[in-house]
């Protein structure tokens, strides 16, 4: 007959060892949360630029069970998982978003351009989420557009927000479409220019969606392109070689900068240049149709001298600033009133 005490001791050492075991199943998988919230932390937007044939091969293809679901390694301890949407990056997994609508900007709908095939500018909110080239097909008032990947990072866009696109049927996502060179290109149905966009990109390294806003700028467009343009040839005006001033308004940026207005206009041998002053010393080159300008003085705001390829109309142009941490090339507009033209003093 077994004594009461060892029986009491036979017990205590089974209760023991099913303690210890079960501490150590908690402590591995604490180890694996804690892995994957590693993992998270360290890797949040994903980098279109940065995907690379090795990813290509790893990565879920289209059709993919994987589509509409997180990785379990972009999952977070810390993460609020009430306000997260399976599938969908939050907003600690995203780089800065960047505001692409500027103030003033009014939408331009397909019924306003000609039709035909144009390049087209496209800004991103997202710098992980770059455009290298842009055609925009403008047929029967309706657009479209065919943007060229700087990198092979995403599977699949979707037309609207990436809450939407997770619950949206797979027939509904746009697939990409290699170029001979390995670029990767999407054909997006454009609502208007110059109005925000949202766009869902489905990352294959990540699995799951990131949302952006897309931009397509109506001032990059070729002035033909758009009717009834109000765009007037300095040929048209007839102006005698001269000194003259404009009122000029610039557009674009982050509406902070301005230039002079009025501008000096000088006219020579049919040849129509402006003197642009900045209101700030850090831009050192502007662009004008792919033509680089560099300031004419050394002291002082910024200061150029640019040929104007029209009036009354939304010249585009580019000003590279230096007042960030690193130069940016910024796009901006600048519109020449033909009516304000006056001989100079």
């Amino acid at each position: 007959m077994i004594h009461k005490r060892t029986l009491a001791l036979v017990l205590a050492a089974i209760l023991s060892q099913s303690i210890m075991t079960g501490c150590g199943n908690t402590g591995a998988g604490n180890t694996n949360t804690n892995i994957a919230a590693t993992d998270s932390s360290a890797a949040h937007d994903d980098s279109d630029a940065a995907s690379s044939k090795t990813d290509q091969s790893a990565s879920a293809e289209p059709g993919d069970s994987a589509v509409g679901k997180t990785a379990a390694a972009d999952t977070s301890d810390s993460q609020n998982e009430e306000s997260k949407v399976e599938g969908v990056a939050s907003a600690d997994e995203m780089t800065d978003i960047v505001d692409v609508v500027e103030e003033g900007m009014v939408p331009v709908h397909a019924d306003e351009i000609e039709n035909g095939v144009y390049p087209i500018t496209v800004d991103s909110s997202s710098s992980m989420f770059k455009i290298t080239n842009c055609t925009l097909a403008v047929s029967d008032d309706s657009m479209s557009a065919v943007m060229t990947m700087s990198g092979t990072g995403y599977l699949y866009l979707f037309m609207g927000t990436g809450n939407e696109a997770v619950s949206a049927s797979e027939s509904d996502y746009i697939s990409y479409e290699e170029t001979p060179d390995g670029a990767y290109t999407f054909t997006v149905p454009v609502e208007a220019l110059d109005e925000g966009i949202p766009c869902a990109a489905y990352s294959k390294r990540k699995e799951q969606w990131y949302d952006r806003t897309l931009l397509f700028r109506a001032d990059s467009l070729p002035q033909e392109a758009l009717k009834n343009n109000s765009f007037t040839d300095p040929a048209d005006l007839n102006l005698a070689d001269g000194t003259y001033t404009a009122e000029v308004t610039l557009e674009g940026g982050s509406g902070k900068a301005s230039v002079t207005s009025p501008a000096k206009v000088t006219v020579k041998d049919g040849i129509v240049t402006a003197e642009i002053i900045w209101s700030s010393s850090n831009y050192d080159f502007m662009v004008v149709n792919e033509e680089r300008f560099d300031p004419v003085n050394s002291d002082g705001n910024s200061t150029f001298e640019i040929p104007v390829t029209g009036f009354d109309y939304k010249m585009p142009v580019s000003a590279d600033t230096t007042a960030m941490s690193t130069p940016h090339l910024i796009d901006y507009t600048l519109t020449f009133d033909s009516a304000s033209l006056t001989p100079a003093a």
